[in-house]
């Protein structure tokens, strides 16, 4: 984390990254523009139906109320993850356990421990909406 809605006066939030291949989300939107900046690797974003390759140096903004999903291609991408207003970030700083060191956990250890209900709730809180529809970028991988 490196900045939070805390700091920021509820205005902005900026998260490091660093994502495995084969992460990301699954279709959701939420009540926050979202940015991203690939510092290093390549994803695939898809933003109102439409594919979006973006590999380093790439910047991407997804506005709020727009349903989205991604999925990073290389074998890991770092990239900075910016919301506007703040808020989105109590996902991670409030559900995950803090990283000992910038690496990728081992594949068997679970990014998040809380049960769904406690999920739904914060998500409620801080405008983050999963939408229940195919997750295209996962198709043919098992997932959906």
């Amino acid at each position: 984390m490196l900045a939070t809605g805390e700091q920021t006066g509820g205005e902005y939030s900026l998260m490091w990254e660093l994502c495995p291949k084969g992460s990301g989300t699954t279709p959701h939107y939420h009540d926050q523009d979202e940015q991203f900046y690939v510092m290093d690797g390549e994803i695939t974003y898809l933003a109102k139906g439409k594919e979006l390759k973006a590999r380093s140096g790439s910047f991407v903004l997804i506005p709020r109320g727009t349903v989205h999903s991604f999925r990073v291609d290389s074998e890991t991408a770092t990239l900075l993850n910016s919301y506007t207003p703040a808020g989105f970030e109590r996902t991670i700083m409030e559900l995950a356990e803090p990283a000992q060191t910038r690496a990728i956990p081992p594949a068997d250890r679970p990014a998040m421990a809380a049960d769904w209900e406690t999920f739904a709730n914060l998500f409620a809180e801080i405008g983050m909406h999963p939408v229940q529809e195919p997750d295209v970028l996962r198709e043919g991988r098992g997932e959906v």
